[in-house]
């Protein structure tokens, strides 16, 4: 077992300011209990104390910004809003989308081995990775799935996928950058809480409202239908209403792209190295591939809520939320094959006049040698690829006097992501020769065969079939929650909060490792080509001089084929070692103080965490010991059914307690000035697989690889300072510093465990590669500023500096330096217009294919138009990534690019109605 309490750290002196830079938001019924802060001071110690925030109806741009201001300034805690009414009005057409605009708030798009794409997909706080980052809804936890197959198979998270979650189903956003002590626990950098509407809070007794539309994406060329509804309804005396969501969303994406799929190192061994010394030890990307995917993506789900007031002291509220995403994509990469032309330096050297620079080889010429391979083509059809996300949730308020309130919640959440088969044609290319020259990530490199036709199927052999077929992952929560309010009268203690909280939660990932069908003799039999090539605008908008008219299978012949050939026998092919299960229980108990004084309130807490965990790993078993699909006697419980190895079951339980104290305060200075200061301490918990990762083991060497069972939890001391100055209505400039001590943070290195010597029959311990608990350091600053400037114009901006260090001095996963926002607005009674730019600077994204990638800076810029025909009528037209954005990736360094993207741009036509 293991227990550590921790102090806090003393506070960085800095002056700061918590930046608040609203995001452009809309109208918003919300329940006040759901609010960030008090708004008033209550008279009595009555029901009047018992509010939050008065809720405010807002329509249009500069009533939101006001009260977005307001929901900040009343805040205890450092928290950031973004809220909208009518369905379809966020101000972009995703939550983290919206989120990005914050400041000390980054998005990606994507994970490092999938590439980026066009819609934000992860959200993360102040430089730290997306899964130190929490997302909630309506304060409990929500699973989650992904579509991409290797974020099934590959590094499964714990972050939530924002592609599931449409702006239809929020009614308000609070990001909160300082912990309290009555927070579900799980985010060291903060979390994001989506809070949706609720049918009592509606004004009106009866509401409706529709949105349809179409958004075009410029790059496939395709237009599709968005269409989003909602109904609600309560009774006169307003004790019950019943609403109804629902959304069905399709659009079709398009990235043209150039991938390198990592660099490999010539052996100074090799017969290359010793002919060519100065090639000894130098990079070399692995391929310069052309990389075409194409995806429709289908969005349904919707949401009911049916709240019940028995009698005025009781609500009762009933929640329930789906979301389904069919993600089906055809992926195609026609490569240059440096690594099997090289081979590490045991293969084919290039001609004479190659360049090496800053120790790559960034320009090659080899000339072909008949029978030698120069490049390999991918063809990789995912028809029913799919994620989902859904959650039931039952909340009861019950007030017992005007001093006592208690609260209860029960729910489970379960998620998926399924690739149900892939359809695999990997093809080889000889006789060719190949040149390729590396021009940084200033533009894609330039690549080319000598000989031969990249557009002819003819004379393609087929390489191999290869891939999960199917692959699962599945992610279930149950939890329940008690939590009370006592008002006192105790001097500066006005109100203390106490509850208890239990989850258990489960994880597991399963996949079949698909290979050729021998009896079918797929090597002989190929799929037929029907004469088509990629699109004839393929990279245009990438630039560069690289193969961009490669042959392409259709996807129904592909399918067809790849089912006639593909072996994917459920037993035989099962692959062990990318399987895990994991189970945890996490129970919670806090107790916080409210504070009050004059001119000054907050709040003083302690959150006490005990997480159980119980994780199965597969680990392989010496061929020596229990060969594959044989029986064997020798280790009990052996799995010898699948040709990928024998393992045994090795199930490893932990036990963690924890005490997260928090203290948070606010000062107000003057009537236009406020201060804030908070020391916390947080904690979130290991990624899946880097806890239940198979492992591998050389039991001569005492050597192995694999995941980290015995991982903790990552802990972090938190100090944030600052300062808000509210100079005129609508307006704010602020400041702020914060500083994060992480612990514990997951890295990767060589620890000791202890497992089952099959040889010997006795637990020893291993030298394992594997993730490993470091430490790590976030510290850093956040300005904001927003103004109206008369005659409807105003703007917003907002810059964060984060400077994220792991020990040792290596960088945070997901940490930009820089990050800011500017945003101008127009608004009168009828015409609304929005202009915005974001843009993060480089950062390190991961490992892809076990190199090191890191994403080059990168702005965006998005644009909306509305007109109001009517209180009831209005039409929208918005526009997102219209500066085309170009994504670049680069390994070690910005001579080692590692990947180029475009997506196009995407429009929105939307027509609003509402009763």
């Amino acid at each position: 077992m293991y227990f550590k309490r921790r102090p806090i750290a003393t506070a960085v002196a800095l002056v700061m300011m918590g930046a608040s830079a609203a995001a452009l938001a809309q109208e918003a019924p919300v329940a006040a209990e759901q609010q960030p802060a008090k708004a008033a001071k209550a008279t009595t110690k009555g029901a009047e104390k018992d509010q939050t925030l008065n809720t405010i109806v807002v329509t249009g741009i500069r009533a939101s910004l006001q009260k977005s201001l307001n929901a900040k300034r009343n805040a205890e805690a450092a928290v950031e809003v973004v809220t909208a009414e009518d369905i379809g009005k966020m101000p972009d057409k995703n939550v983290a989308d919206s989120l990005q605009r914050l400041p000390g708030v980054t998005i990606s798009s994507a994970g490092a081995g999938e590439g980026g794409f066009d819609e934000a997909d992860r959200v993360s706080l102040r430089g730290t990775n997306p899964s130190l980052t929490q997302t909630t809804i309506n304060g409990h936890m929500v699973s989650s799935g992904d579509w991409f197959v290797l974020n099934q198979v590959g590094t499964v998270g714990r972050s939530v996928s924002f592609s599931l979650l449409p702006s239809e189903l929020v009614g308000q956003v609070i990001v909160r950058k300082s912990a309290t002590a009555d927070l579900v626990e799980g985010g060291v950098a903060g979390t994001v809480d989506i809070i949706t509407r609720k049918p009592l809070d509606f004004k009106k007794r009866f509401s409706a409202e529709v949105s349809a539309g179409a958004v075009y994406a410029d790059l496939p060329e395709k237009t599709d239908p968005q269409f989003s509804g909602l109904v609600s309804w309560k009774n006169e005396d307003n004790s019950f209403g019943v609403m109804l969501q629902a959304f069905s969303e399709t659009r079709h994406l398009r990235r043209d792209g150039q991938e390198m799929l990592g660099y490999s190192k010539i052996d100074p061994a090799s017969p290359m190295a010793l002919s060519h010394p100065d090639l000894a030890g130098v990079y070399y990307p692995n391929a310069i591939g052309s990389a075409l995917f194409e995806q429709e993506r289908k969005r349904t789900g919707g949401l009911i809520d049916v709240q019940w007031k028995p009698f005025a002291d009781l609500t009762l509220d009933l929640t329930g939320f789906t979301s389904q995403m069919d993600a089906t994509n055809y992926n195609r990469n026609y490569l240059v094959w440096p690594s099997h032309i090289i081979n590490g330096g045991k293969g084919q050297a290039p001609d004479p006049g190659y360049v090496v620079q800053n120790g790559t080889l960034t320009s090659a010429t080899f000339s072909n040698q008949p029978g030698s391979q120069y490049a390999i083509v991918d063809n990789i059809y995912r028809p029913g690829a799919n994620s989902e996300t859904s959650f039931f949730n039952f909340d009861a308020k019950y007030r017992f006097s005007d001093t006592l309130t208690v609260k209860g919640k029960i729910g489970t959440s379960k998620g998926k992501g399924e690739t149900p088969k892939q359809a695999v044609f990997e093809g080889d290319v000889f006789d060719t020769g190949a040149a390729y020259t590396l021009h940084g990530i200033g533009q894609p490199a330039d690549s080319r065969l000598l000989q031969g036709n990249p557009s002819v199927f003819t004379g393609t052999k087929l390489d191999w079939i290869f891939g999960a077929s199917p692959a699962r992952t599945n992610d279930e929560e149950n939890w329940f929650q008690f939590d009370g309010e006592y008002q006192v009268d105790m001097g500066p203690l006005t109100a203390l909060k106490f509850g208890i909280r239990g989850a258990q939660h489960k994880r597991d990932a399963v996949w079949i490792a698909q290979g050729p069908l021998w009896s079918s003799d797929p090597f002989n039999n190929l799929p037929a080509w029907n004469g088509t090539t990629y699109p004839s605008n393929f990279g245009n908008s990438l630039g560069g001089n690289f193969i961009k008219n490669p042959w392409q299978l259709d996807p129904a012949i592909l399918e067809a084929w790849g089912d006639a050939h593909s072996n994917r026998d459920p037993l035989e092919r099962e692959y062990f070692p990318g399987e895990f299960s994991l189970k945890e229980y996490a129970t919670a108990a806090y107790v916080m103080g409210q504070l009050e004084g004059k001119g000054w309130s907050g709040n003083l807490g302690l959150r006490f965490v005990r997480t159980d965990e119980k994780v199965t790993q597969n680990v392989g078993i010496d061929p020596s010991v229990c060969a594959p699909l044989k029986p064997c006697s020798a280790v009990p419980g052996a799995i010898t059914t699948s040709a990928f190895g024998s393992f045994y079951r090795n199930d490893v339980s932990n036990a963690y307690n924890d005490v997260l104290p928090s203290l948070n305060l606010k000062f107000d200075l003057s009537k236009d000035l406020v201060a804030r200061a908070a020391l916390t301490r947080t904690m979130a918990r290991p990624d899946f697989s880097a806890l239940g990762g198979a492992i591998s083991l050389d039991d001569t060497n005492h050597t192995g690889s694999g995941g980290n069972a015995s991982l903790k939890p990552i802990l972090s001391t938190n100090a944030d300072l600052s300062i808000e100055w509210y100079f005129a209505p609508k307006a704010l400039l602020s400041a702020g510093a914060f500083y994060m001590n992480l612990d514990n943070y997951v890295s990767y290195g060589v620890t000791k465990q202890s497992f089952l010597n099959i040889k010997t029959n006795q637990y020893e311990v291993y030298d394992v590669t594997s993730p490993t608990n470091s430490n790590g350091k976030v510290n850093g600053f956040e300005f904001a500023y927003q103004q109206p400037f008369g005659a409807g114009f105003g703007a917003l901006a907002n810059y964060t500096y984060a400077n994220a260090k792991e020990k040792g001095g290596g960088p945070l996963v997901g940490a930009s330096k820089n990050t800011y926002n500017l945003t101008g607005y127009f608004e009168n009674d009828f015409l609304n217009a929005r202009i915005a730019y974001n843009y993060r600077s480089e950062f390190y994204n991961g490992l892809d294919r076990s190199t090191a990638q890191y994403q080059a800076g990168v702005g965006t810029l998005a644009a909306s138009f509305g007109y109001k025909f009517s209180d009831n009528f209005a039409v929208s037209l918005d526009g997102m990534n219209l500066n085309n954005p170009k994504l670049k990736y680069y390994a070690n360094n910005e001579d080692q690019p590692t990947a180029f993207y475009v997506n196009g741009r995407q429009f929105y036509l939307n027509l609003r109605g509402k009763l």
